[in-house]
């Protein structure tokens, strides 16, 4: 079936109906991002800009400011070669880790536990789960570009809840990993959470909201969104499941520098599916000025504002350094109003 797409004047398309409308504005973005260093270009598939489309509501000038930015992330903050012996001190208590499960969908799970915070460099805590975001990409198959998160509220309280970690885990995940989250499930919430939550969900639409689920290991009703999404005899003991193996920092650590060997071939394909020509003599480095990946000539300042409230929300439940006072309500809302603002 085929509709014509509703247009607006600021958000360009706010619904393309077909797959040919779509790889339309896909192509006008490759058209605008031109040649680009191989591994920028291999990052730049129709699958990529397509997410960063959607997070504009197919808006070609604000996805490819968007993507800009997130390439020139990218070519300086090189998350890709992040090994585990980097950053394996983060991840001693298991605040953050890959389960060794997908969900009936086959989606990368990363589980999150926020009272397990072990450190308090705001830098070492996002280059962590920056690693987490790329080790679950990696283990994606390759018809899926969704994760799960499993946010285990076992332990909990406001000392959990950074305002600096949250505000800059925000900027990650909303500018550079749009589109990655299919579900989040927060398990165990405490009631005091609750008016944080309240004050987000002025900030989302439905389609974001609906990737949040609550669930009580005391409800039914919502004890069966499990049962739905997977496996119970995979899924961990924490979570409703019947997986009794638990967090074993010496088998995690064994999977991560395995995934690590893997890494580089993820980024040197032979071919490189739908993406944008890459320029092979070009270094990111020296390419970055050429292509013009720091203007922001095609896109108004205040584009910022429409990055994932979604992501947002659920990375002030992440582990944390500088801490919230247990009566500091009014400190929990200051963290629900950056200046950025999109669909997640």
């Amino acid at each position: 079936m085929s509709a014509s797409p509703n247009k607006s004047s600021s958000n360009g398309l706010q619904k393309t109906s077909t797959a040919k409308e779509q790889q339309a504005k896909i192509n006008e973005v490759k058209k605008l991002l031109g040649q680009l260093p191989e591994k920028l270009a291999i990052y730049c598939s129709d699958a990529s800009i397509s997410r960063y489309l959607r997070a504009r509501n197919w808006n070609v000038k604000k996805a490819t400011k968007m993507l800009k930015d997130t390439l020139k992330w990218r070519a300086e903050y090189k998350p890709e070669e992040i090994r585990w012996e980097e950053i394996a001190h983060e991840a001693e208590t298991g605040k953050i880790y890959r389960s060794n499960y997908f969900d009936k969908h086959e989606r990368s799970v990363l589980v999150m536990r926020p009272s397990c915070q072990n450190t308090k460099s705001t830098k070492g805590q996002i280059r962590y789960l920056v690693y987490c975001m790329e080790n679950a990409v990696l283990n994606l198959p390759p018809d899926q570009e969704q994760m799960v998160w499993l946010i285990d509220f076992h332990g909990f309280n406001l000392s959990n809840i950074s305002l600096k970690v949250t505000r800059e885990t925000a900027h990650v995940l909303q500018d550079h990993y749009p589109e990655r989250l299919g579900v989040a499930i927060l398990y165990n919430a405490p009631k005091f959470f609750e008016p944080f939550w309240l004050a987000a969900k002025a900030f989302l639409d439905p389609k974001t909201y609906n990737k949040v689920k609550f669930v009580y290991s005391g409800e039914a009703n919502t004890m069966k969104i499990m049962e739905d999404l997977f496996d119970i005899d995979e899924l961990d003991c924490a979570f409703g499941g019947r997986n009794n193996s638990g967090f074993d920092i010496s088998k995690y650590a064994e999977r991560m520098r395995d995934d690590d060997k893997r890494m580089p071939s993820f980024w040197t394909r032979g071919s490189t599916p739908s993406a944008v020509v890459p320029q092979q003599h070009l270094t990111a480095a020296a390419s970055l000025d050429s292509l013009n990946l720091f203007s922001d000539s095609d896109s108004s300042d205040n584009d910022r504002t429409e990055s994932s409230q979604l992501d947002r929300r659920d990375s002030a439940t992440l582990p944390a350094g500088d801490h919230i006072g247990a009566k500091d309500p009014e400190g929990i809302l200051r963290v629900l109003s950056p200046d950025q603002k999109a669909a997640a």
